[in-house]
């Protein structure tokens, strides 16, 4: 009879890829799931749920991702001063247009991950992401993942 055994890796196991993935006319949602589950590691046969095992993920061009439907405009991100009544609110135009237009898709990868855990805080400094067409990073010598072609819904043409 065989005996099936659970791998359950160790951080010092852990081998960490960088991947780069170009954000332009891409999807925020799709992306942000993929960047999610890259940065999980839950794309790896040997995924271990309380350990750190996912790649490094770079993104660029970040400032031209785009939404379904009438999301830019209609969408409504929350926040909250602190103060009695400091709800603020603003759309995801507003932001693309702004100062940090990355902060979209930083947000919508960390609202992907555990909520309040050390782990998703350590995993979401793998994250790097530009606004424009260029990185830092290019002593890790990152693999390029062709994210729009890997379904046609991935990204809109407008």
């Amino acid at each position: 009879m065989l005996k099936s055994t659970t791998v359950a890796l160790k951080p010092a196991d852990v081998d960490k890829k960088w991947i780069v993935i170009d954000a332009e006319g891409v999807v925020v949602g799709r992306l942000a799931t993929f960047i999610a589950n890259r940065l999980r590691g839950k794309h790896l046969p040997t995924y271990t749920p309380h350990v750190d095992l996912g790649d490094h993920v770079i993104v660029v061009n970040a400032d031209k991702v785009v939404f379904t439907g009438k999301k830019l405009t209609d969408k409504i991100y929350y926040r909250h001063t602190g103060h009695p009544g400091g709800v603020k609110s603003t759309t995801p135009q507003k932001v693309l247009n702004g100062r940090f237009p990355e902060r979209v898709l930083e947000k919508a990868v960390e609202r992907m991950l555990p909520k309040e855990s050390p782990l998703a805080r350590q995993q979401m400094t793998h994250l790097r992401i530009f606004a424009g067409a260029t990185h830092t990073h290019e002593a890790q010598q990152p693999e390029i993942v062709d994210f729009k072609s890997m379904s046609a819904k991935n990204f809109r043409s407008i």
